[in-house]
């Protein structure tokens, strides 16, 4: 892997513990302000806003931006945000319509990040389908690990010292990761298209993304996915506390265990996408996912519902490394940004449809009604897609996507078949 790489891991790691503080602070500085659920219900929903409200035009301007320089202002910004409320807390002038505010800042900030990464990944890489794959799974399983086991806790305790605390700490890690990207190599930007309106430039994007099956396949895997997967959510707490007997403390382990098959997910993906082919390899894990959550809904004791979140876990894990690495080794370097902002921008929707059908359906039958149905989606998307992400369609995909005078790019199930990109295209080295 190129040194460049190791700044970026770092920089994205030490940024995820930052976001675990905050996941847990800000419901918990929501929780000193108010009991209203809905309040509350505001302060999570808006650090999801800017990705319905703006994320494929967010898409756009970073494709018409230099990445890196994207990334490193951006997270600048957000650590200078974060003063805001962490002065608030501190003078005791905090509000919930500021910490609503900063929410909804932080989740554009998080647009333009995570859209700039995804783009500007793959050319810190020479775009080697292989190289991706470690890549992401290391960011995947960093990602899980900082801000999923790390971070929460940590945020909690930090509350515990004061209320200003976790949102500066939140802050410094901002300011670390934004001196870290500043310090990424230089790449340049992809060669400029006619001068189009950003609209142009956006539906340009997102017409990509649904005239091309392999990338719709790709997009259709996380819609669906959240569909079920927010329909699960919305009453796992009562499922686990009503039917498995679940206390509160049991009910975090029970999250643990998802989040440690994601982990182990993580890093076998590579190894599956080089024994089974990538199409393959997705239809596998979309199929585990949807078998696993049919074992929870069967559930008979806690021990059996962990173990089915911890297999749905690793499943998501793997598809998490292997579908963006694909996309990203297939993808024009003009398009990148668009692409990654419309599949997640189709992902980010999709959720609150999933809340909305957890809920209904366990208001008029019953809760494992609710997860029942989340197993009958996953398992029909598995259906639908699998023709769309097959092998063959992958395989000519890097043929396409192969630069002229290349060898032809082939998926990593064929080993030796790819050439080697350690020196990524347009490093300062």
């Amino acid at each position: 892997m190129p040194t460049g790489f190791g700044r970026l891991w770092t920089a994205q790691t030490v940024s995820s513990l930052g976001d675990g503080v905050s996941h847990a602070a800000l419901p918990l500085l929501a929780l000193t302000l108010t009991r209203d659920p809905m309040a509350l219900a505001v302060v999570t929903a808006a650090g999801t806003l800017p990705w319905l409200l703006f994320g494929v035009l967010g898409g756009a301007l970073v494709d018409r931006w230099d990445r890196r320089r994207t990334m490193w202002v951006t997270d600048a910004a957000r650590a200078l945000l974060l003063a805001i409320p962490a002065a608030a807390a501190a003078l005791d002038v905090l509000s919930i319509p500021l910490l609503a505010a900063a929410a909804f800042l932080l989740g554009l900030g998080g647009l333009f990040f995570d859209t700039a990464a995804t783009a500007y990944l793959p050319d810190l890489l020479g775009r080697d389908p292989a190289l991706l794959e470690r890549a992401n799974s290391r960011l995947r399983g960093t990602q899980t690990a900082a801000s999923g086991f790390a971070g929460p806790p940590a945020g909690s305790a930090l509350l515990a010292l004061g209320r200003a605390v976790p949102l500066l700490a939140d802050a410094v890690s901002f300011a670390i990761s934004a001196l870290l990207v500043r310090s990424l190599p230089a790449i340049p930007r992809p060669v400029p298209q006619a001068r189009e309106s950003l609209l142009r430039q956006a539906r340009a994007g997102a017409s990509y993304v649904f005239k091309d099956q392999l990338l719709l396949g790709l997009a259709l895997r996380p819609a669906v996915g959240n569909i079920a997967f927010m329909a699960v959510e919305t009453v796992l707490a009562l499922f686990a506390h009503d039917r498995l007997g679940i206390d509160t403390f049991g009910f975090g382990l029970l999250l643990t265990a998802e989040a440690t098959g994601g982990l182990l997910g993580a890093a076998i993906a590579s190894s599956l996408g080089r024994r089974l082919g990538t199409g393959t390899a997705l239809t596998c894990t979309a199929a585990v996912e949807g078998l696993a959550i049919l074992g929870l809904a069967a559930a008979p004791n806690p021990y059996v519902a962990g173990l089915a979140l911890a297999v749905c876990g690793a499943g998501m894990g793997a598809t998490m490394v292997l579908a963006p690495s694909l996309r990203q080794a297939i993808v024009p370097a003009h398009l990148m940004g668009r692409v990654a902002s419309t599949s997640r921008m189709l992902a980010m929707c999709a959720a609150p449809f999933g809340a909305f059908l957890g809920g209904w359906l366990a208001t008029a039958y019953d809760v494992r009604t609710s997860i029942y149905t989340a197993a009958g989606l996953l398992l029909a998307m598995t259906a639908v897609t699998s023709t769309m992400t097959s092998n063959r369609r992958v395989e000519a995909a890097l043929r396409a996507a192969a630069p002229a005078g290349e060898p032809e790019r082939r998926d990593p199930v064929h080993e030796g078949a790819i050439q080697d990109h350690s020196q990524p295209a347009g490093s300062a080295r």
